[in-house]
């Protein structure tokens, strides 16, 4: 039997990482081995995230006025949950990925900014594009005018060259 300092430890060490949480997801991770679960909180910690398993009274207690408090209705059977504290989009890609490649466990919902996500919704939002993807695509966007007015004015002046050698050619013959 957890004893109430022990309790007391696992619901401020939730606390603090809710804190600092932009999106958190409740996991099934039902089947899932010692080994497995460590792998899938390594592979969220790369990604600015974590995983924890917790039981759901004290999940509920951490809850308690804070944005994920949407949660506490999810919190039923054996749960586990995934924050992400830089990126509200790598940690449900990783966690689909780790359901995806292991076939074990499965996304019970999310809460962001507030909002209860269904399972579905949660899944949608592994599907989106990361930041990084996101910065990406906004250079590339902002840099593709620039590179069609530096091609087209080198096509004028390679045209206006080409128009050159041959006047030239023509009269030296």
């Amino acid at each position: 039997m957890a004893t109430k300092a022990f309790k007391s430890d696992k619901i401020d060490a939730l606390k603090s990482k809710i804190e600092k949480a932009q999106v958190a997801l409740v996991a099934d991770y039902k089947g899932l081995s010692v080994e497995e679960i460590t792998n899938l909180r390594r592979s969220l910690q790369k990604d600015g995230g974590d995983f924890m398993v917790i039981k759901n009274t004290l999940a509920k207690i951490a809850v308690k006025g804070t944005p994920f408090e949407v949660l506490t209705e999810t919190f039923k059977g054996p749960m586990a949950l995934a924050f992400g504290f830089e990126d509200q989009v790598s940690p449900a890609k990783a966690l689909s990925k780790f359901i995806k490649d292991t076939k074990k466990g499965e996304i019970i919902a999310a809460a962001l900014d507030g909002n209860l996500l269904s399972a579905q919704e949660a899944n949608a939002l592994a599907s989106l594009p990361s930041k990084e993807e996101l910065y990406a695509k906004m250079l590339g966007c902002i840099n593709s005018p620039a590179t069609g007015i530096a091609g087209s004015i080198s096509a004028v002046m390679a045209q206006l060259t080409r128009a050159m050698a041959a006047v030239r050619d023509q009269k030296a013959a």
